[in-house]
């Protein structure tokens, strides 16, 4: 087979004016041959001989052969020499007639013509060889170096969590730690360096959860329980989903995971469902690792009347919204919708849950297969209740005019955003060929999250909402709108120690939302911070034209998503969704204090009871709800205890 991007030896099978055509072997058909150029051609070269070559692309995108020697092969590194920077990226020096391409998305930083930069070779996804500085992956682990050796690296990547990432002799990976990272670094950098440390074996070893491996034993406890739900699905797709499940669990592969996920997407008659894995990576400050979480539901037959309506005009929903149409899926599929009644929290949902999910987190089965969006009814009622009578709304709220608002709308206009954001937000919108899924890192969360804001915030006035009856009248969205402002320029600092940034990707997605819109629309007075009895306020002055901050925040959010442009995902995250105002964190955090509420509510798991008859069937089932929180987790501390300490 003939390799692109690699040398190897070839036969000559026939000779022409202009060279000779090579192949593996004398009989190649005429699609397996490469052309070597004549002035390429040794002297005295005869059909039946062996020659070296490399094989790479001309000009005119055809499959050709060299016998000049390129500076580096598929999957090796090299230092090149910039020759020219273009709309489409740099083109650099290799030691070949044509230049080699490097992308703009695939530069570490910005190159300019006659620099040098360490880059590796790939084929990318059009089969075409181009040039990464994204080297991690491509230089070696296996060092001959030994702790006290001096070493010269080169700067190729620098990360703020992690540190500067250095290349020793341009082909070993190495790594200043980020707290020994002291001073100025630029990529490109020739370091004097002292080698501290080796990894055992020269590389990372990666340690995979599953049953017999990381967290074993507690995966053990819950495949022990997937086995006995198995034993009562619902349906054959329920069964099989649960034992998908299981098999990820008991082999740790991706793969399979990805398998359960679809089968999950598509089981969409059982009454009971659930969630289960690790799922969601907002804990983990790289947006890399996920915590594992598990909630058990059943279906609210009445509430889902009105996710399904959002559910059935999902396309409308895509085709209306005011992002550019080259973001847009053509076709949105599978979009399914419901309302749950959370039964059992568990893992990263509990005591604190979320009240909306859309899973799965993988955007090419969401292209492929769909998603589920749900939002958990009884845990946002039980928060509307709890919003009410203790005084929050009364010392944070600016007029009595936003009281009356809230009170009339809130619990509306509150469930149906979440109904937006879930059912529709987050299925909308599309990458653009080549980009890759994780390209915005460790801000993807948080982008992902204020572009499913941003597209239910922009819909909840619309028109088409009081048509398909979800909203009373043309004014309730103002409530949603302003609870929304209200808890990201001020109330959700509540939940944050003094000194401390946002770190949350839901928080920071909300502060990134109000704050842009405070500051961009400032020259018309849209939103402000107001003044009144020495007490900071937020005072709405133009909805509609709030409204349309929102649109032009979503459209260049989801461009941002689409393009998988990191550097304004970072820009717009750090300038707007991490640091607070000192002097306003420590106002808000006085006032809050005076109300005696806790930043944070929380559930209490009930206690199943189950009843039998004379013959020993369970014919029923109690929920008692006497046992409290700090009792509740001193017994499954007790009782469902696995990891080992």
């Amino acid at each position: 087979m003939i390799e692109l991007g690699k040398k190897q030896k070839l036969l000559v099978v026939k000779t022409v004016d202009f060279g000779i055509y090579l192949g593996e072997d004398r009989n190649a058909p005429q699609n397996e041959r490469v052309l070597l150029p004549s002035k390429q051609v040794p002297e005295g070269t005869k059909v039946g001989d062996e020659i070296e070559v490399f094989i790479y692309k001309d000009s005119q995108d055809r499959l050709i052969a060299t016998t000049r020697e390129p500076m580096l092969q598929v999957g090796q590194t090299a230092v090149l020499k910039v020759k020219q920077v273009t709309r489409i990226g740099a083109f650099l020096d290799w030691g070949l007639e044509k230049d080699l391409l490097l992308p703009y998305h695939e530069q570490t930083n910005r190159v300019r013509e006659g620099e040098e930069c360490l880059v590796a070779l790939y084929v990318d996804k059009s089969s075409r060889l181009c040039a990464t500085m994204k080297v991690y992956h491509y230089l070696s682990t296996r060092t001959p170096y030994v702790p006290g050796d001096m070493v010269k690296g080169r700067v190729y990547e620098i990360s703020g969590n992690f540190g500067v990432f250095v290349a020793v002799d341009d082909k070993y990976s190495a790594l200043i730690p980020a707290r020994e990272a002291t001073g100025k670094y630029r990529p490109g950098a020739i370091l004097d360096l002292r080698v501290t440390e080796v990894k055992e074996d020269g590389k990372i070893q990666e340690k995979v959860w599953k049953v017999g491996g990381l967290y074993g034993q507690a995966l053990e406890k819950i495949v022990y329980w997937l086995k006995k739900a198995e034993g009562v699905a619902e349906t054959p797709e329920q069964k099989a989903v649960i034992a998908k499940l299981m098999e990820f669990y008991e082999t740790g592969d991706l793969k399979t995971f990805d398998e359960y996920a679809i089968l999950w997407v598509k089981d969409l008659n059982s009454r009971i469902d659930f969630v289960n894995g690790f799922t969601e990576s907002y804990g983990d400050p790289l947006g890399m690792k996920a915590s594992w979480e598990s909630i058990v539901n059943f279906k609210d037959e009445e509430a889902t009347h009105r996710t399904e309506i959002i559910s059935q005009h999902a396309q409308w929903f895509e085709d209306h919204s005011p992002v550019s149409p080259s973001f847009k899926k053509e076709v949105v599929r599978g979009v399914s919708a419901k309302v749950i009644t959370a039964a059992m929290l568990g893992g990263d949902l509990y005591p604190s849950s979320a009240i909306g999910i859309n899973l799965p987190n993988s955007n090419w089965i969401r292209s492929l297969h769909g998603s589920k969006s749900v939002t958990i009814g009884n845990l946002t009622d039980a928060y509307n209740k709890a919003a009410k009578g203790n005084g929050f709304r009364e010392e944070f709220v600016y007029s009595q005019e936003e009281k009356d608002l809230l009170e009339k709308y809130a619990d509306i206009t509150g469930d149906l955003h979440t109904d937006l954001h879930e059912c529709v937000g987050h299925g909308s919108g599309k990458l653009l060929p080549g980009v890759d899924p994780d390209a915005l890192k460790a801000y993807g969360s948080t982008i992902e999250e204020a572009r499913a804001d941003l597209f239910g915030l922009y819909y909840l006035p619309d028109e088409k909402l009081v048509e398909l009856g979800l909203t009373p009248d043309k004014e309730a969205y103002k409530a949603e709108y302003y609870a929304y402002m209200m808890n990201g320029l001020l109330t959700q600092m509540v939940r944050i120690e003094p000194g401390c940034d946002l770190e949350e990707a839901h928080m920071r997605n909300r502060q990134l939302i109000a704050r842009w819109a405070l500051e961009n629309g400032k020259s018309k007075n849209v939103v402000e911070l107001v003044k009144k009895e020495g007490k900071t306020y937020v005072k709405i002055n133009d909805y509609l034209q709030l409204r349309g901050l929102f649109a032009a925040l979503l459209s260049e959010i989801q461009r941002i998503k689409s393009e998988g442009d990191y550097e304004a995902a970072r820009a717009l995250v750090e300038k707007y969704a991490v640091k607070l105002d000192a002097t306003l964190h420590e106002e808000i955090l006085n006032r809050y204090r005076s109300l005696h509420l806790a930043p944070y509510k929380g559930f209490v798991n009930p206690v199943y009871l189950p009843q039998y008859d004379a013959e020993g069937r369970i014919v029923d089932v109690k929920l008692d709800y006497t046992e409290g929180y700090i009792e509740q987790m001193l017994r499954y501390g007790r009782d469902y205890s696995n990891l080992t300490i």
